[in-house]
Order: C-alpha cells, then structure tokens, then sequence
C-alpha cells in the first residue's frame, strides 16, 4: 500500500517508520524545509528552527507510554536517542530520593521514561527514519490541497493523494494526517465537500511561561518529586532535558490576566521564588533562554465520522491533528504514540481494503482507546479552570463540584506521596497504563483517599493569588 504521511514531527515519523516497517512504501511530507543539522547538544538546539511547530522549543517529555512503544516498536531509535544524550530516568525516581516511594517493587519498571529537549528527539527519529527501506522523507513540501478519488461513499468524498504547493500530485492508497494542532486537512476536506471534520474546542485554557537554565559547572539540581505540581492559581512543570539543561514552566489559567506578567522575567523569577517546590531551580543556575510564553492550549477534538458516515475515506488523522490535551501534563506525544501503534495494528487485519470499514474502525479503535483519556483532561480543565476562577473573585472562595471523579483526581494528587500505592496509582495514570492491575480498582483507591479525610482546597502549599500578584508588581 501507498501511504503519505503529513508531518514530520514524532508522531508523523513514529507512524511512518512502523508502516514501513510491515512493508508499506511510505511519503513523508513535511512543510519545514531546514534539514537536520549534524550536530547534537545546544549546538543542534541553537541551529535548528521549526518555524512549523510553535511548542518546538517547550519542554516535552518522553513518558513510559512513549518509551515502551520505542523500546517495543523502533529499538533504534531509543539506541539513537540515548547515543545522542537523552536521559533515562523513572517517575518514581524523584520520590525514591525523598523517600516517598516505599521499596523498589516488582513491576516499578513500567515507569521508565526518558528526558530530552524537542529537538534531539526529533533529530533521533530523523537520523533512523532516513535509513528506512519503503520511507521517503521530503522537508519543504507544503500540501495544498487532497486529491480527489472516484470512489466515494455516499455524500462523502475519497482521497486519493494530495497536492503540493509545487503542484504535484502525490498519489496514495492512504493519507495520514499527523500535521499537529494547526492541521489544515480539516478545511482542505470541506473544500471537497465533506461534511467536516466537526471541531470541539474549549473557549479557555492555559498558558504557560518557560524558561531553561544550566549550571557553570554542568550539575542540574535535584529536580522535585513530581514534574508536575498545582498550586492555587499557578501549575508547575519542571523537566530535566539533555546536555545538563532543565527548565520550568509557569501555567496560568489564560481568563487570568493579571498574572501573564509572568511574561516578564523579573516577574517571573519573582513569582517562582514564593514557589516551594522549584524555586531552587530558578536560583542554582544561569538562565539559557528568555521567558517563553505558550499560548493555544486549551482542549481541541475533531470528529471525523458524522452521521454514522466516516466525513471522508482514505484519510486518518492521528496525534494533535486528532486531538489536542493540556502540555502540563505532557501526555500529547504519548498518545499520538500510543495512536500511531493502532493504527499500524488496524492496518495488519486487511481492513485497508475497505476504505469505509477502515475509517468507521480507526475512529472507534480510536474513540475505545484515547478517548477516555480525552475527555478526562478536558474534564480536569474544567474543573481546574473554574477552581482558579473561584480564588480570583472578588471574595474568594473555595470551589466544589459534585463530580466524583474531579475529586478522586485532585486528591490523589495532592496525596500521592503520603501512600506508595496511591504514588503507584498516580504514576498508572501519568505513563497512560491500562488493563488488570494496571492502578488500584477505582472503589479501592476512593477508600484509600477517603481514609485522609481531604477536603478542598486541594493543592501544594505555597502563595496565595494575592501574593503572587504582590511580588510580581501587579
């Protein structure tokens, strides 16, 4: 089969080694002309721009969901990365050295993971990728529109390949569509007239400022326990990267307008130094970047079966071009990884011969798979949104809901390191774990928390809103 791939990115290139791998001759076209630079560290951090790809310099981690697929699907990749200074690590790790993590035990292993900036992950996957039998790799080609096939279902559209800008026809038996959240494939299928794709997306989010730093010696501080922490109007992020780099990002919810003075480093160090938890981070080295602000961040679905009817036939979209969840929980590349390797999986049955059957079970594949995992971070946005709303009235107050579930999460959060199996639950959920024993049965871990007695406001200790605005002059 014929695929054409959209995007270059980790997903697009994950996808496309895996299909090349069963013996499809795969095209991947990428907008970015810049070809990778030989070169690795801040030298390949410095040298290489993707102006295609906003979040390109934001923190990304290499979650175990990520990690296992590498491990399991492209070994040499995870070889490469690891060649080129990528860090292994472990989401217990940070609460082992606290001590908040009990004995090692059986099965601890399923939270390796790996940390590295974008661009070493990217420039890992390239190098393997371009050594592919069955994958071509064209940087500087923009798709301008979808070809047309004759088949269609009824009222829908069949696509047969796509068009670049240069004019060419590209011909394909499947178009993938791994072109991240700004996709265009949405308005290009209407331009054919399909009936979508239909686009859910929250009218807020977050933002989030982010700034790296390294050591004159090239020592990284101990990082915190959790990578993330929530505070009462603020969210942390803290990451360590290759090259003893690290970083931390600020998340704000983006109604709060007072506090995007965080875009301003004097601001922004004077916020992050009222912050317990990585405060140091911002003091034991020099910073290497400027504050970067990351904005688009709010939940973002595309439906693409309206009606019972796939909108159109030969095309998939996977990743960010599917969905789009929060970054501070940094669970977008493990499940465009986890998406790639199902759709790979549904491929192998022969379902492709049927281009109606593929679309209809690549959605509810899709849906049975990632869309839990979906609807339960938008539903923590939500509800965190409305709980920063509530601390930044006029007189603040504590927010509450009668959704069970919203309260489970935000407790098991804050009390994750004063259980080992609640800590174990937690990490499930953040290495996207499924299955038998995967975490504790849900009735279980409810009694667990429950014996706690935690009540709202749940959250790490640290400023109020009040003081926040206080110390960065607002």
């Amino acid at each position: 089969m014929d695929v054409v791939v959209l995007g270059a990115g980790p997903v697009g290139l994950m996808a496309a080694m895996m299909l090349a791998g069963d013996g499809h001759r795969v095209t991947v076209l990428e907008r970015d002309g810049a070809p990778v630079p030989d070169a690795s560290g801040d030298e390949l951090w410095r040298g290489w721009h993707r102006p295609g790809v906003n979040q390109f310099r934001h923190p990304h981690l290499l979650l175990p969901a990520v990690l296992r697929t590498l491990s399991a699907e492209l070994p040499d990749v995870e070889r490469e990365l690891e060649t080129r200074g990528a860090v292994r690590t472990n989401l217990l790790d940070g609460p082992r050295r606290f001590g908040q993590a009990g004995a090692r035990l059986p099965g601890d292993e399923r939270f390796a993971m790996m940390t590295a900036r974008r661009p070493l992950l990217e420039a890992a996957l390239d190098q393997v990728a371009t050594g592919c039998d069955r994958l071509e790799l064209r940087r500087g080609t923009t798709v301008a529109a979808l070809l047309p096939g004759h088949e269609r279902v009824p009222l829908r559209p069949h696509v047969r390949g796509v068009l670049t800008r240069d004019g060419e026809a590209v011909h394909a038996d499947l178009v993938v569509d791994a072109s991240g959240r700004n996709s265009a494939v949405g308005r290009m299928l209407r331009d054919l007239g399909a009936p979508g794709p239909l686009e859910e997306r929250a009218e807020d989010g977050f933002l989030a400022y982010t700034r790296y730093f390294r050591s004159a010696d090239g020592s990284v501080p101990e990082m915190p326990p959790a990578h993330s922490a929530h505070y009462a109007c603020v969210s942390t992020v803290a990451t360590a990267g290759d090259a003893g780099v690290w970083s931390l990002s600020v998340g704000i919810s983006s109604r709060d307008r007072a506090l995007r003075a965080l875009a301003r480093p004097d601001a922004w160090h004077r916020a992050v130094a009222l912050l317990p938890q990585v405060a140091h981070l911002a003091a034991y080295g020099e910073p290497v970047t400027d504050v970067m602000a990351m904005s688009g961040m709010e939940s973002r679905h595309r439906a693409f079966v309206v009606d019972g009817a796939p909108v159109a036939t030969g095309v998939l979209s996977i990743g960010d071009a599917w969905a789009t969840t929060n970054p501070l929980f940094g669970l977008g590349l493990s499940m465009g990884a986890l998406h790639a390797v199902a759709l790979r999986d549904l491929l192998r049955t022969g379902v492709h011969d049927d281009p109606e059957k593929l679309a209809l079970s690549f959605a509810q594949t899709t849906e049975s798979t990632l869309g839990p995992v979906r609807r339960g971070l938008a539903d923590w946005d939500r509800h965190r949104l409305a709980e920063i709303d509530a601390l930044r009235a006029a007189v603040p107050t504590v927010y509450d809901t009668d959704d069970h579930t919203w309260h489970v999460r935000r407790a098991l959060d804050t009390l994750k390191f004063r259980d080992p199996d609640l800590l174990r639950a937690y990490a499930a959920g953040a290495a996207l774990l499924t299955g038998p024993g995967a975490r504790l049965p849900d009735a279980e871990l409810a009694a667990r928390i429950a014996r706690f007695g935690l009540r709202p406001p749940y959250g790490e200790p640290g400023p109020t809103r009040t003081e926040l605005l206080a110390a960065i002059g607002v």
